[in-house]
């Protein structure tokens, strides 16, 4: 198999840092002026994609320690892009949500870095798209994974989900 040989595997991680580096460059520009970083984008992100997430959930995506997430936060929060609310059934718990403000922000991060996906994509077609995606999944460890399917809403291409029927027992 050619593609596993050290040469080629050597490629994949030069991919995978140019990639990186120029997909991250325009929200980096844009965090920059606001005095903030990937980190702060990474918060925005998935509290976007999951509003009223909790504090521990999101611990366990990031995957950092309270204290990280706090120096992250706390600015956020005071600067008016998330709210913090107590849970409804345990008030210990705390939610996140993305403000108006925030909202605003983590769409003009997301749409520049659409820009560089639908492009991707599009040169790419759809059995690529695919096996990226098989890929990434394969990069990803196991609790990545499931924090990724936990994070993620349903995957439109798989059509209407529907409740499953309760027993009658």
């Amino acid at each position: 198999m050619l593609f596993l040989r050290e040469e080629e595997l050597r490629l994949a991680q030069d991919l995978l840092f140019f990639g990186y580096r120029d997909f991250t460059a325009g929200p980096d520009a844009i965090l920059a002026e606001l005095g903030m970083g990937r980190a702060h984008h990474r918060v925005l992100h998935f509290v976007g994609r999951r509003p009223g997430i909790t504090v521990g959930e999101l611990l366990g995506i990031l995957g950092i320690t309270k204290q990280s997430l706090g120096r992250v936060l706390t600015p956020l929060v005071e600067e008016g892009y998330v709210t913090q609310t107590p849970g409804r059934n345990d008030r210990r718990q705390r939610l996140l949500t993305l403000t108006e403000k925030g909202e605003a922000l983590e769409r003009r991060l997301f749409e520049r870095q659409r820009e560089w996906v639908m492009r991707a994509y599009r040169e790419a077609g759809p059995v690529a798209v695919e096996g990226f995606r098989r890929v990434m999944r394969g990069l990803m460890g196991t609790e990545a994974r499931a924090q990724l399917d936990r994070a993620a809403p349903p995957d439109p291409r798989s059509g209407p989900t529907h409740p499953k029927p309760r027993s009658a027992a």
